[in-house]
């Protein structure tokens, strides 16, 4: 994205990366992982995971687990709209 920052690049990779290692958004996987909750400080496995909106896992239409996207630069929730429009089509 133009304007980005150079961060956001490392931030998407790992976004795909954690949805994949746990087959489940980073949103959700940061719903899950805050203070108190049953997986705080995940994030800090796995040399680093991004457990905030923005990653998703992808899925064909049996579906199987076939690879995650990740994206970064924008908010997270603009991040998050950009990740699951790239999700759709194979939902179809």
């Amino acid at each position: 994205m133009d304007g980005a920052f150079l961060g956001s690049i490392d931030i998407s990779a790992k976004k795909a990366k954690t949805a994949r290692y746990f087959n489940m958004s980073t949103a959700k996987l940061g719903s899950v992982s805050g203070p108190g909750q049953e997986l705080y400080g995940i994030e800090t496995t796995n040399n680093g995971l991004v457990v905030f909106g923005g990653g998703e896992h992808l899925r064909d239409k049996n579906g199987i687990v076939v690879g995650a996207i990740g994206v970064s630069g924008g908010s997270v929730a603009e991040d998050t709209n950009v990740a699951n429009a790239g999700v759709e089509p194979l939902n179809k």
